[in-house]
């Protein structure tokens, strides 16, 4: 069966956010997500092939899957915020999504930039059911204190040759967060696990069914 995808446009706060909307090929979802993608600035939309596979991935899991291009970008409204209005647009995505499917948990993942965005989003929040974190710019820890007090269940996917987030600084960060969490190494030769987005896919669709049978399993 083919994908089921629709597009959107979503009620933001510096005006209308451009979406893709997709659900799993079978079944009902069993979770929401939102995806985030990289650093605006820098040529990120929603259309990185890291966002699509980790989308891809969760849709895989049995999540509907909500991806979306931050103020600016694509055909969504605004201009670049420097992360606190790109954290907004976030949320606004969720509430949409959230309205949308009001009966099943949901959950954030993002890519670089936008792993920042979920993370500061998601610890936030509290209730999120996980945050998935795919390239951490861990280069970069200033403003990251949140997550040694976030008790949200967390998901760090990384590659092993990452620029912006080498293993020693991602490995030294790591250890001061808090539980629950989770880091997986992809074999990867960059920051955009060139020649692994199959691995990184995979890693993608086992954590998030893993996290979202768990949850399915409480009472």
């Amino acid at each position: 069966m083919a994908r089921r995808i629709e597009n959107h446009f979503l009620p933001g706060p510096a005006g209308r956010l451009e979406a893709l909307l997709e659900e799993p090929e079978e079944g009902e979802p069993r979770l929401a997500a939102v995806v985030c993608h990289p650093h605006p600035l820098y040529g990120g939309t929603m259309h990185n092939k890291v966002v699509f596979r980790i989308t891809r991935g969760l849709r895989r899991a049995g999540l509907v899957v909500l991806r979306f291009n931050f103020r600016g970008v694509g055909r969504s409204e605004g201009v670049h915020a420097h992360l606190v209005g790109e954290v907004e647009d976030a949320r606004s995505a969720l509430q949409w999504l959230r309205g949308r499917y009001p009966k099943i948990g949901f959950a954030l993942a993002g890519f670089s930039f936008g792993a920042r965005v979920i993370t500061q989003l998601g610890c936030a929040l509290g209730d999120v059911t996980f945050v998935m974190a795919a390239g951490l710019p861990a280069g970069s820890m200033s403003g990251f204190e949140y997550l040694e007090t976030c008790r949200v269940p967390k998901v760090f996917i990384q590659s092993t040759h990452d620029q912006f987030g080498p293993r020693p600084a991602m490995e030294a960060a790591y250890a001061g967060f808090a539980e629950p969490k989770r880091l997986i190494w992809v074999e990867a030769p960059d920051h955009f696990f060139a020649g692994a987005l199959d691995e990184l896919e995979e890693n993608v669709r086992e954590a998030a069914a893993s996290i979202t049978a768990t949850s399915e399993s409480l009472p």
